[in-house]
């Protein structure tokens, strides 16, 4: 984990920043211990009873947890407001019937071992349902090589070879440099086009304003779903993916 962070500066600052977060909220907790805590009596305080320790974590998780469903709630009761944007796919990433009568929206980063892990469930979904479409939207959140693969992306979706990269990318490995030249070659992709589309306005426009969505709808990670009126977040098997699509029938 920490060779890791290492490599992406972007993770260690994000480590960084989460750790003075949690830091400051902990102490926030300690002082609904002790409301006199402050400054060095933190560290004598945690030596002499270090038994507040576990229940200020609980109580820290129990508050995060909370605040984070309910934000969750918060966007759900407001999903109608964006469906229309979130359903309008980029160029060709897309795939299965496109007049289908339930849309399923996955927001996906190809450094992200869990939406690897969903490709399956979406593809057997396809094969059993002719009546999906889904949508892929760009979601890069793991760094650097994850911007980068979701710009090639969706400059295979202008030229109309979306799916063709998409999966040539997976198949290769993780994003880098080496397996996203790769991709581009065996989705037959225009590679000048494509060097052009990378650096547009339109595809950074596209980028900036699936990360504005993902904070609208309380996203946390990837993947996550958008299915018919549902959100959804984490990892879906088949027969999750399934259900949520039989209950946005039922609800039409």
């Amino acid at each position: 984990m920490i060779d890791k962070l290492l490599r992406n500066p972007l993770a260690l600052a994000g480590a960084f920043v989460a750790s003075a977060l949690l830091g400051a909220a902990l102490f926030a907790l300690l002082q609904s211990f002790v409301p006199s805590l402050a400054g060095p009596a933190v560290r004598g305080y945690l030596l002499a009873h270090p038994e507040v320790l576990p229940e200020a974590m609980d109580r820290l998780r129990a508050r995060e947890t909370e605040r984070l469903e309910q934000a969750q709630r918060q966007a759900q009761a407001g999903l109608s407001q964006h469906l229309a944007r979130v359903a309008r796919p980029y160029g060709s990433a897309w795939a299965g019937n496109p007049n289908g009568d339930v849309t399923v929206v996955a927001f996906m980063d190809y450094a992200c071992g869990y939406c690897r892990a969903s490709l399956p469930a979406i593809a057997e979904l396809l094969e059993k349902d002719p009546q999906v479409r889904v949508v892929y939207r760009e979601y890069p959140v793991l760094g650097p090589e994850s911007l980068a693969a979701a710009r090639w992306a969706l400059a295979a979706a202008e030229q109309g070879r979306f799916q063709a990269f998409h999966e040539a990318l997976y198949a290769a490995g993780g994003p880098s440099d080496e397996t996203i030249a790769e991709a581009a070659d065996a989705a037959g992709l225009d590679r000048a086009r494509a060097e052009q589309a990378i650096r547009s306005a339109a595809v950074e426009k596209e980028i900036r304003d699936n990360h504005a969505l993902g904070e609208e709808l309380a996203m946390t990670g990837t993947p996550s779903w958008v299915v018919g009126g549902q959100l959804l977040y984490g990892m879906r098997n088949y027969a999750g993916l399934a259900e949520a699509v039989a209950a946005a029938r039922r609800g039409k």
